[in-house]
């Protein structure tokens, strides 16, 4: 099916009513989505959601430098603290498992809160630890809380922005959350190199307090899809609650699986430079202390920073060319907005980081400026992705963004875990060389969805007997 049947198909559906139709859904997005909500509270909002997503990504990598200070204090291997950073992420991608379902019969407001709550909890507990028992479980359950706060967090501001500004919104969001591993290895290297790694800890601890405070303020409760069958809650709709396959289920849309699949090869980058900068430029360099090669990942850090404000932005310019180029948009239209950064300035980056520092070539300056054009370009094609999932299947949102999380998270933890003893065999030249191969395949994904992922969408539904497609047109439509 064309797109220009598809144009037709919508047209010919909602012509006749979409001026009052429009009229009547955006006076109830206002009042019951908070797209009426004041300038000054929705920035508040952004800034909460933000702040937990950089709390969040930020404790998953900030003991990189710190483990070998853990490993002798601990008398633990090295191998065995890598295998927990692995497991932290893996907890944080499949804990969407445990807290989607709670999504569905208790209150987002209830629930986010209570995610924070247990992430302050369990940070003061790792803090505290007495041996490495102690450390790894309550490490890892921390992970546990990671993905309720992104994904509800995205969830919120889909909420309260409207489509042609929602990408800016996720920009900001996406600075947090990204920013996080980044600015952690480095705030992380100060403190062990002037003091204990506990005092990381307790940091965070203070950073998750300041988050609860502002939550319980600011955040405002919006209804599930689901809200009305949550009121009738009986002990089987909890257990169909449960059911991981309303997860599982979302990547029977073709589009879905792909846009999750390219966040997933994108994260195996953004993983490999975290995990390996140390050891690499430490020998290279000859780096002798955590805070001089902590101040690395400040590139990285900032180039995350540019290209979620930048992607943002012209995610959503693009969203507004396609809207005055047809008259409506579609969710795969911001999807262009991504392609230059994954084949051009994403693979340009990487290849230079790689092979320079392979070929010791350039001295220190090259390769730290191509990691910040590396980050610029892995924020930029992200962006774009994670909007499209937010939007793709709204009356699923909830879902579908947890689906993307444990691919994203599979793929990081991987990563974390492989990355060194692929050096070790390959070299840096070509174990970057196999990242830009990832992110290459990403774009060309990327590319078929912003191209046919209406027609995915729709062969899934045929083929599958999902309902619904005349309303998904209306709430892209509309939303």
């Amino acid at each position: 099916m064309s797109e220009l049947n598809l144009e037709s198909q919508l047209l010919q559906a909602i012509d006749q009513k979409v001026g009052e139709i429009r009229v009547q859904e955006e006076d109830n997005a206002k009042i019951v989505k908070g797209y009426g909500f004041h300038l000054w509270r929705k920035c508040m909002i952004t800034f909460v959601v933000s702040w937990m997503a950089l709390l969040v990504t930020f404790s998953s990598t900030s003991l990189m430098p710190a483990t070998p200070e853990i490993a002798e204090e601990f008398n633990a291997s090295l191998e065995t603290l890598n295998v927990t950073n692995a497991g932290v992420l893996l907890a944080m991608g499949y804990s969407s498992l445990i807290w989607g379902p709670l999504n569905q019969l208790f209150s987002r407001k209830i629930l986010y809160m209570l995610a924070i709550a247990i992430l302050c909890g369990c940070t003061a507990a790792t803090a505290a630890s007495v041996n490495i028992k102690m450390f790894i479980a309550f490490r890892i359950l921390t992970g546990l809380t990671g993905t309720s706060l992104l994904v509800s967090g995205q969830t919120i501001l889909a909420d309260i922005f409207e489509p042609v500004v929602r990408g800016t919104a996720v920009g900001f969001f996406m600075a947090g959350m990204f920013a996080g591993p980044a600015i952690g290895p480095c705030i992380g290297g100060i403190i062990v190199t002037f003091t204990s790694w506990r005092v990381l800890y307790w940091l965070q601890l203070g950073m998750s307090g300041l988050g609860l405070f502002l939550a319980l303020i600011f955040i405002p409760d919006f209804p599930e899809p689901d809200a009305k069958k949550a009121n009738s809650t009986t002990p089987a709709s909890v257990i169909r609650a449960f059911n991981p396959f309303q997860i599982f289920r979302q990547w029977l849309y073709p589009n879905i699986f792909l846009a999750d699949l390219t966040c997933g090869f994108l994260s195996v980058f953004q993983y490999c430079l975290l995990t390996s900068a140390r050891s690499i430029f430490n020998p290279r360099f000859h780096l002798t202390t955590a805070l001089v090669s902590g101040l690395f990942y400040l590139a990285p850090g900032a180039g995350f920073l540019v290209g979620s404000i930048v992607g943002g932005r012209f995610s959503d310019h693009t969203v507004k060319k396609y809207i005055i180029r047809r008259g409506f948009r579609l969710p795969q239209d911001r999807l262009n907005s991504g392609l230059i950064t994954l084949f051009v300035l994403l693979p340009a980056s990487v290849l230079t980081y790689g092979w320079t520092l392979q070929e010791q070539k350039g001295g220190m300056g090259v390769p730290i400026l191509a990691a910040f054009f590396g980050g610029w370009g892995l924020m930029g094609s992200l962006n774009c992705l994670n909007t499209y999932v937010a939007e793709a299947l709204p009356p699923r949102r909830s879902e579908v963004i947890a689906g993307k999380y444990m691919v994203q998270y599979s793929f990081a933890a991987g990563s974390i875990a492989l990355v060194m003893p692929l050096i070790e065999a390959v070299g840096v030249g070509w174990t970057f060389t196999i990242c830009v191969a990832l992110s290459t395949l990403g774009g060309l994904l990327t590319l078929s969805i912003a191209k046919w992922g209406l027609d995915m969408q729709t062969w899934a539904e045929g083929t599958f007997g999902i309902p619904g497609q005349l309303f998904l047109l209306h709430d892209w439509f509309t939303r």
